[in-house]
């Protein structure tokens, strides 16, 4: 079932990047496997698949040292910074990066363990006050002062838009991230000698984040059913 889930969603993927006059190759499927066994994620790691999403650090610590070392693993929770060293150890892309205490503590434990980290910045879109992320009136400044820290690599933005059961009332968040990133990446705000990751789009909604340009979705109940 896993197997036909996934080759599911890549067609839809697929079908969604060509209306949009995208190649897509050049979108990447993340498993969000938070709350599911580790029996499921070796199904769909067995199917093929290498990236998977966790949420939670001490969830994430247990899995990953079971599983296969050539699976990539990206956070995409909450992380305070009393959690960034096992962060930048299990890790490698943090999604969620909002708040320079997490990004500085981030930078020491990657340069700790002599590695470089990927990250994302987290923008609240809709500027809800229950949820994570810079406001876009406070993003550029934030981005500039994490792309000072040398042993992170400022990879792209990440979104979670407000929630609807309208994939549709979605768009305008997408597209105003894509603008975004447009112009940091212009400005040069991100390290240029890669893609940059737009990571927006979940199960209700993704089709419509490809059409708008993004370049990673986050899928876990269509992939592994309801936790």
């Amino acid at each position: 079932m896993i197997c036909e889930n996934l080759k599911n969603i890549r067609g839809e993927i697929a079908d969604a990047a060509e209306r949009s006059g995208r190649d897509p190759a050049d979108i990447q499927l993340l498993a969000v496997s938070k709350r599911m066994d580790t029996s499921k994620i070796q199904e769909a790691y067995e199917c093929g698949h290498l990236v998977f999403g966790e949420n939670f650090i001490q969830e994430a610590r247990e899995k990953i040292g079971r599983l296969d070392k050539s699976i990539s693993w990206h956070f995409i929770g909450h992380l305070q910074s009393n959690k960034a060293k096992i962060a930048a150890q299990l890790f490698q892309v943090i999604e969620t990066v909002d708040r320079l205490k997490v990004a500085r503590a981030l930078n020491k434990h990657a340069a700790d363990l002599g590695k470089f980290l990927d990250i994302l910045v987290q923008i609240n879109i809709g500027r809800e006050e229950q949820k994570s992320g810079v406001y876009p009136q406070d993003a550029e400044q934030f981005i500039r002062k994490v792309g000072t820290l040398q042993n992170l690599r400022v990879r792209g933005l990440m979104i979670m838009p407000p929630f609807s059961s309208d994939p549709e009332k979605a768009r305008p968040y997408f597209r105003a991230l894509k603008k975004m990133a447009d112009q940091f990446q212009e400005q040069g705000y991100f390290a240029d000698e890669y893609p940059v990751v737009l990571s927006m789009g979940m199960t209700n909604d993704f089709t419509v984040a490809v059409e708008e340009g993004s370049t990673l979705v986050r899928v876990g109940t269509a992939i592994f059913g309801k936790r």
